[in-house]
């Protein structure tokens, strides 16, 4: 509706016009149309950036803006769909299911990215272009919010317009092998003492050594899982950080937070199965609990904090305390108290993990049951 009143007010502008001045409006926009198309496909080349600030100023003092905003906005998008949709999809045709090598991902995504880059690049010579014009006479930021908040719009429906249906899972399995290569990170290369005492609790792994300082009721989650692991390794975790901010940026906001939500809570099952067992009567909720802590938790912290997600959650807008106030700094190392969004994660996580519990709970009781009088020595 109002891409139609805007063309009705230019053609009204034009009947006011002479000959001159619509031979001059004419030579603009044509100068116009072939400085954007030269800007948009020059490779990275912006030095037609003057001749097309003089063609926008042309156009601008025949009331014409709405016109060359219009035009520049579509040809971004046409450029955006061939240059950076088609070509970025293109990359995941030859493979058929989602295994897609970790280097093509990475390779597609920041091919795409720079694409993208280039074009907001090239809207701010349009947005400074029309704040020259006007000499301050609108809030610098408006065109600059307007503009960009469009072209957002555009790149988000034309990758949505042509998303690979096979592409949510490519994310899933992105993000369960970097959960899983970080888990393996943080239960390796534990350091040696000396002391005959310690040489069998060096031998076991991660899972057994929490397991039997859990029953020990000696428990110490910095000795199972180093805090100080993910700080040792933050190339990794700026790495995940910088694929979700990317797809953020192509507007794959949300797919991309299932698909990491969605693969932490597949390893979080797994993991309560593995230490859960078959014996219900050992005791492995606080096991459970504390591997929360130190791997999903602070796989989530690092990504949030990398991303500026980390919003204090004592803070005044909130009125609320958080629940993890009180657990060791070192959970989350350099901050005091946990943010927002990690406290809601730990709630969500926690209660998936007494929900997958609870539910191997009843199935083992069940099996006993059904099994009387067998199943007597299991009880004993």
């Amino acid at each position: 509706m109002a891409d139609s009143i805007s063309s009705v007010c230019n053609l009204a502008i034009l009947d006011k016009l002479s000959d001159g001045s619509i031979e001059e409006i004419l030579e603009s926009y044509n100068g116009f149309c072939a400085a954007t198309d030269t800007l948009l496909n020059g490779a990275g080349d912006l030095s037609v950036g003057p001749q097309f600030v003089s063609h926008v100023h042309g156009l601008c003092k025949h009331g014409l803006e709405s016109l060359l905003r219009d035009h520049f906005l579509g040809a971004l998008e046409r450029t955006f769909e061939k240059n950076g949709a088609l070509k970025f999809w293109r990359h995941f045709e030859a493979y058929d299911d989602v295994s897609v090598e970790e280097e093509v991902f990475y390779n597609a995504l920041e091919e795409i990215s720079l694409e993208k880059q280039y074009q907001e690049k090239c809207l701010l010579i349009l947005v400074h272009a029309l704040q020259s014009y006007n000499h301050g006479s609108h809030d610098s930021n408006d065109y600059r919010v307007e503009l960009f908040a469009k072209y957002q719009m555009s790149v988000s429906s034309v990758l949505m317009a042509t998303l690979p249906r096979h592409f949510p899972e490519i994310l899933h399995w992105y993000f369960k092998g970097r959960l899983e290569e970080l888990s393996t990170i943080m239960g390796g290369d534990f350091p040696h003492d000396d002391d005959d005492d310690d040489d069998d609790k060096d031998d076991m792994d991660l899972d057994d050594k929490c397991k039997a300082s859990y029953r020990s009721g000696q428990m110490e989650i910095d000795e199972c899982y180093p805090q100080g692991r993910f700080l040792d390794n933050n190339k990794l975790v700026n790495n995940i950080g910088k694929v979700v901010r990317d797809l953020r940026s192509l507007g794959f906001t949300s797919m991309t937070e299932d698909a990491y939500a969605s693969a932490i809570f597949l390893f979080l099952k797994a993991k309560v199965h593995d230490l859960a067992g078959d014996d219900y009567r050992i005791s492995v909720l606080e096991s459970i609990k504390g591997w929360i802590q130190a791997v999903p938790l602070q796989f989530l912290h690092a990504l949030l904090a990398y991303l500026g997600d980390s919003v204090s959650y004592d803070s005044v807008s909130s009125g609320l305390k958080s629940p993890l106030a009180s657990c060791p700094s070192t959970f989350y190392p350099g901050i005091d108290t946990p943010s927002e969004g990690l406290v809601r994660w730990q709630l969500r996580l926690e209660y998936f993990a007494y929900e997958t519990l609870q539910d191997l709970r009843i199935t083992k009781l069940f099996e006993i049951i059904v099994d009387y009088p067998d199943s007597y020595h299991v009880m004993l």
